[in-house]
């Protein structure tokens, strides 16, 4: 499957995307307590994207993280580590996939998770932030055929900016984890 190198207006098809390959996931988590939430751009209506779903599977606690990863390799997903983000496991897609996606395994609350819910939940909600944040991407990406790296790098002062700007005004009732609404 080619990895799609543009950003495009938001595409009303992505929330069913996330939701053919969240259905696809379930059979092979079982009773394993979990949830599938949709984070990045694709999850925020109206925010130009790259169209590739990101998906967080979120697991309670790190003792659960080595059932997930091996239910995803049953799956067919090939487990990458990391990828460079601490607290975050990775995983490259399996064979036949129908949709291009990222797909994460999380710790619920860790700094990985949080920072994909608190972006995603602040740019639902800031219109002007949501408009600088595409502003950035569009920018940038030319890069995405040639420097993938420069890409990210390119937005993240931005999304880091962002994010502590999220986390700053989470208070009781403000923007955070939307587990129900991610199935």
């Amino acid at each position: 499957m080619i990895v799609p190198a543009e950003v495009v207006s938001y595409d009303p098809r992505w929330p069913l995307w996330f939701a053919e390959i969240s259905t696809a996931l379930e059979p092979y988590f079982g009773e394993l307590p979990h949830v599938i939430e949709h984070v990045g751009s694709t999850a925020v209506p109206g925010l130009a994207a790259k169209p590739i779903i990101d998906l967080d599977i979120v697991v309670p606690s790190a003792a659960l993280v080595p059932a997930a990863i091996e239910r995803l390799v049953a799956a067919g997903y090939r487990h990458e580590g990391d990828a460079g983000i601490p607290g975050r496991e990775a995983f490259a897609l399996p064979p036949g996939a129908a949709h291009y996606h990222h797909l994460y395994v999380v710790v619920e609350g860790n700094k990985a998770h949080r920072d994909h819910v608190l972006l995603r939940d602040h740019l639902r909600t800031n219109a002007v932030d949501r408009e600088r944040y595409a502003t950035r991407k569009r920018e940038l990406a030319h890069l995405l055929t040639t420097d993938r790296t420069a890409y990210v790098a390119g937005k993240g002062e931005l999304v880091e900016e962002l994010i502590a700007r999220a986390d700053g005004s989470r208070g009781a009732g403000g923007p955070g984890r939307t587990g129900a609404e991610a199935r």
